[in-house]
């Protein structure tokens, strides 16, 4: 059945910009919570670490629970509860300053998120066909990381000016005044879910190296960028600088200037990532993943130096870039080993590989720092990635030669 492009991406546009409303708190927690965890009630760095992992942890065992009640409930429903859920764990990271409290409340962020995710996921597939789907999903990845943009830069100038507890107000308002669009743009229908068995992900994963690695490249790379890096480079850039930076004549806070350098990524993402994407396509997979993580590496490693402030924020845009093409890549590669194995199954260990890196990330990054110092973290990732860059060199799946 062919569909009009210009009609069904309408509800795509529509899901994807209501993930964005509901992202926007806990984007924000990501540049604030790192310098603002006095005020969130917490005692040490650890406890923001296992903060900003929990609700990426938790949606590990969720995402085929999440999915069977997709099998009962619309899609309407589960977005519109998405998004409730969104609301009070937004307002309650200014309200609760208790330690577990935030954790429960990180965990339910964790549910909501996977209803929202797995809710996109399948109206992009019920609206699309083969050719459109990857407009379609290119669509949902841009536009909802504009949650991201606003909830980070945003985020940072509220918190550093009027606190965490003003600044969580206002994106849960954000939140809740866009809830009532649900009625009016996310269809009405219910998509019907299958559950791979044992047998199933043996043959497809177990049995097959190239599943294997393009799981294990998604892992560290979000683990890497995802959690290491976004959970700690307002903490970074108060430890590498000051609490407050002065840039020409204004005074900047950490938490400010890191919601803006992870905010300029965002910008960029709708462009810069198809373009990657396009050039894995025409040269080859592993020419332009070798490149990104040799920079990545070689960055890791020089940013802890003591160097002029504008060359070290330059850098880290660098490295951001970096970022961009290796999880463009990353997810070509999964896509590829899709293609030539089962996709439900691959695609589906695919997402839970991506979920568990990012979830141990910021757990590693702020358990490092706590004991060695805030740039160890960068160190290990350096070696990390180099093991990857080492394997597809020497050792590339025939398909990524093309």
């Amino acid at each position: 059945m062919q569909y009009s492009t210009k009609e069904n991406i309408r509800p795509i546009i529509a899901i994807s910009l209501l993930t964005a409303a509901c992202l926007v708190g806990d984007s924000m927690l990501y540049i604030v919570l790192p310098t603002h965890w006095q005020e969130a009630g917490l005692s040490s760095l650890w406890e923001v670490g296992i903060l900003l992992s929990a609700n990426r942890l938790v949606r590990l065992p969720l995402n085929p629970v999440v999915g069977w009640l997709y099998n009962n409930i619309s899609t309407r429903t589960g977005v519109l509860l998405a998004a409730v859920l969104a609301v009070l764990t937004t307002l309650s990271y200014g309200l609760l300053h208790n330690f577990w409290l935030l954790l429960l409340a990180r965990c339910v962020w964790g549910l909501a998120w996977t209803f929202l995710r797995l809710g996109a996921y399948f109206t992009i597939l019920k609206y699309s066909d083969d050719s459109n789907r990857g407009h379609f999903m290119g669509t949902y990845n841009g536009l909802f990381r504009l949650g991201s943009l606003i909830g980070m830069l945003g985020g940072g100038l509220l918190a550093d000016a009027y606190g965490l507890t003003v600044t969580a107000a206002v994106f849960a308002a954000i939140t809740f005044i866009c809830t009532p669009l649900i009625f009016i743009f996310v269809p009405e229908h219910t998509i019907s879910c299958q559950t791979p068995t044992d047998s199933n992900w043996q043959q497809h994963i177990l049995h097959n190296s190239s599943v294997q690695w393009a799981l294990l490249t998604g892992l560290i790379i979000a683990m890497v960028y995802q959690g290491m890096f976004n959970s700690t480079l307002s903490y970074l850039i108060k430890s590498h600088q000051s609490n407050s930076i002065t840039i020409g004549t204004s005074l900047i806070g950490a938490a400010s200037l890191g919601g803006m350098l992870q905010a300029i990524r965002w910008s960029w993402e709708p462009w810069i990532a198809p373009w990657f994407g396009r050039l894995s396509d025409r040269t080859s997979r592993r020419a332009v993943l070798c490149a990104t993580l040799l920079s990545a590496v070689i960055l890791f490693v020089i940013i802890p130096w003591s160097m002029p402030l504008p060359l070290w924020l330059l850098l880290i845009l660098i490295l951001q870039l970096t970022a961009t093409g290796s999880t463009t890549v990353a997810d070509s590669i999964a896509s590829d080993a899709a293609m030539i194995s089962s996709k439900t199954i691959t695609m589906t260990a695919y997402s839970f590989a991506i979920d568990l890196g990012a979830a141990l990330g910021p757990i590693i990054a702020y358990s490092l720092g706590h004991f060695w110092g805030p740039y160890v973290a960068f160190r290990g990732a350096a070696v990390v990635l180099l093991f990857l860059l080492i394997h597809w060199y020497r050792s590339p799946l025939p398909q990524l030669d093309r």
